[in-house]
């Protein structure tokens, strides 16, 4: 008999073993495998939370079967208690065991609210925007001009929340002057600028900022940046082209970037500039005299006086011969790309068209029409304003 029961509850055990064994294999598998999230949500894990409470929003959120097996895996993993604060991207299909990782890891929150400063040739402004993790589109939630406005109600207590991703946005053709006020401006920053940097010679693009970062340091990732877009553009660039040095090419980059916004148009553009070298004739962009007006201190805000265009300056290419002696504004990467690979055109000559482009010509007699066609249609914007 006792061998019996022996017997038995051997059998037994072994259906144990073998039943937790499966139950064990199952759970790993539904920490390791997709999840069933369906579309991405952003999880916010806040100062202090507990991987049960985290565990609980996800399971709410539908992004796990079971918070059991997430803080079970997240326990056996040893990274229970290494939670870091901010806001998370959760993608969808996201397995249990990607989730833990992704919000121990720590590093800058990839959603939730975002805090820009943005650089502008006009004027900066400050907005708060959110990212739509169904969308990846963000969303605009306040605004303000910081030159002539205060902030709007409760906008300062939402951007000073811990998890509050900070951005810095230097737009395509702002001055060096215009990047060294603009971060000045910018409460989140600290730390003093040394002097104004060379024309032309910061990147403009989009850098995710720490708060407290130092004014400086991210002026000269600005300049390392632009640099390695110069450097890159120099060693592929078509052959023939008129310039002597990368330098040159950057003047004609930013002369292209303040002539037109339409990016279609800059490699056309870009062509006109080079043919007149070509062809020793003056370049004779209104751009380029702003900047000897102006200095690149802000914009001109009115049209150019007929005694400006006469005035010799270094940078009046309407008297003198060539590229003027440094750039006008930052130049884009796509302006930069554009004055170092050009389209092969005929075309001397552009004006505006009135669609916000420009309409090329080959000779004066074509251009002269195109000027009057754009005279015509001022003329009747001109009208209309005055009619309404």
């Amino acid at each position: 008999m006792w061998r019996n029961i022996v017997s038995n509850f051997l059998t037994l055990l072994i259906v144990i073993l073998v039943a937790l064994g499966g139950l064990v294999a199952w759970a790993k598998r539904q920490y390791t495998e997709p999840g069933p999230l369906a579309q991405a949500m952003c999880l916010r894990v806040a100062p202090g939370a507990s991987i049960q409470g985290v565990s609980g929003d996800l399971v709410d959120h539908g992004a796990v079967s079971s918070a059991y097996i997430f803080r079970t895996g997240a326990q056996y993993e040893e990274k229970a208690g290494k939670l870091k604060f901010g806001s998370y991207l959760i993608e969808p299909n996201s397995s249990m065991q990607q989730i833990v990782d992704q919000i121990t890891a720590g590093g800058p929150s990839t959603c939730g609210t975002e805090l820009v400063f943005r650089i502008g040739v006009g004027g900066n402004d400050v907005l708060l925007r959110e990212l739509d993790p169904k969308t990846g589109d963000y969303e605009k939630v306040a605004e303000y001009n910081p030159e002539t406005e205060t902030p709007p109600e409760g906008f300062e207590a939402k951007a000073e929340a811990p998890d509050v991703r900070a951005r810095v946005t230097v737009v395509d053709g702002v001055t060096s002057w215009q990047i060294v006020q603009g971060l000045k401006e910018a409460s989140f920053l600290a730390g003093t600028i040394d002097g104004v940097p060379a024309e032309g010679t910061l990147a403009p693009d989009s850098y995710e900022v720490k708060r407290g970062a130092d004014r400086q340091a991210l002026v000269d990732l600005m300049k390392d940046r632009q640099s390695k877009i110069l450097a890159d553009a120099w060693a592929g660039r078509a052959e023939g082209l008129p310039y002597d040095s990368p330098e040159q090419a950057l003047i004609m980059a930013s002369i292209v970037e303040k002539e037109t916004g339409v990016p279609s148009e800059r490699a056309q553009v870009a062509s006109v500039f080079i043919n007149r070298l070509e062809k020793g004739m003056k370049l004779q962009t209104d751009p380029t005299v702003i900047y000897g007006v102006t200095e690149g201190k802000g914009v001109l805000g009115r049209g150019l006086r007929q005694s400006e265009l006469r005035k010799a300056t270094p940078y009046n290419t309407y008297v003198i011969d060539g590229l003027p002696p440094t750039p006008i504004a930052n130049p884009g990467k796509a302006a930069i790309e554009a004055a170092l690979h050009p389209d092969s055109t005929p075309y001397l000559f552009f004006v505006a068209d009135g669609s916000g482009g420009h309409a090329f010509a080959t000779t004066i007699e074509e251009h002269n029409r195109n000027v009057a066609k754009w005279r015509e249609i001022e003329k009747q914007r001109q009208e209309n304003a005055s009619g309404n």
